[in-house]
């Protein structure tokens, strides 16, 4: 087939279980930034900054797992559903924790279990090990065929990656000082070896030597894509989709680093000048101003 009919593009599914879980995400979250924030007094006012990202995490994954990109996945390309799983891990997950006011998290970890429990879930090397472990194990050939072709299990397969991916996500984009953000020289080392493990697995599929995966072996071709260069296609789409991404990361948070230091060490020389009428390095020892 030279590819499917203009009708794939206007293709919107239309799956209630889907549609009511995002819905009720949504509004759980609007009712706790709207009247919930007022009758207990959680916070004084909303970011609507936040409001908007957080919607905008729940629009990523409405249209990961709604619009045709969904029946392309579902129905016809590896390579498309790489494309569902970038939106599902590295799009959505930090949308979703930006948008959360801490105010609002805050008392669901009151009692000490739901802390301690929380505080090991983000802590980035358990993060990164459950994430990492997760998303290799659910692209084994078996595995993942299984997954696409039962769609209860396709639905658990997003679930854990979406959870999963929140919490390696977490030391990156963090709002709790209570559950905090590593620090930027941390959250740069923590960001390079993100990138290894997608690195590991999906190079094997890059290089394969035929299709791994018989579900794609077995759909209908379109836009004349045999399933090996399909296969190769979705594979690169993971490896630079998280690569570029994280390289990113690294080099915002290495110049906001650089620039912060720069401030504070400015801050300190002007600091230092004004109280001593001159340079820091002229200042009189610290027992001659005790005198």
């Amino acid at each position: 087939m030279g590819g499917p009919d203009g009708s794939l593009w206007m293709h919107w599914h239309a799956h209630p279980d889907v549609l009511l879980g995002l819905a009720l995400i949504e509004g759980v979250y609007l009712l706790g930034v709207g009247p919930l924030r007022t009758r207990y007094n959680l916070a004084g006012s909303v970011d609507s900054r936040q409001t908007a990202t957080f919607t905008a995490g729940v629009l990523v994954i409405f249209v990961s797992l709604l619009s045709p990109i969904h029946e392309l996945s579902d129905t016809y390309l590896f390579s498309a559903h790489m494309v569902q799983h970038v939106l599902l891990t590295l799009v959505a997950p930090p949308l979703l924790i930006l948008g959360m006011p801490d105010w609002l998290l805050r008392p669901l970890l009151r009692p000490n279990w739901a802390f301690r429990s929380a505080r090991l879930l983000t802590n980035p090397i358990v993060a990164f090990v459950t994430f990492s472990f997760l998303f290799a194990v659910w692209h084994i050939p078996s595995l993942y065929d299984h997954s696409v072709t039962n769609h209860g299990v396709h639905i658990g397969e997003h679930i854990l990656f979406i959870l999963t991916a929140g919490l390696m996500w977490w030391p990156i984009t963090s709002n709790m000082p209570e559950l905090p953000r590593l620090s930027d020289p941390m959250k740069m080392a923590y960001l390079f070896l993100l990138s290894i493990p997608q690195i590991i697995i999906f190079a094997p599929i890059t290089f394969a030597s035929e299709p791994l995966y018989d579900f794609y072996v077995n759909a209908p071709r379109i836009w004349n894509v045999t399933p090996l260069v399909d296969q190769q296609i979705g594979a690169i789409i993971m490896k630079m989709g998280g690569g570029l991404l994280f390289l990113t990361l690294m080099i915002v948070t290495f110049f906001r680093w650089f620039i912060r230091e720069e401030q504070e060490r400015k801050g300190a020389e002007a600091s230092g000048e004004e109280f001593y009428g001159g340079r820091p390095e002229d200042a009189p020892p610290l027992e001659d101003i005790s005198r």
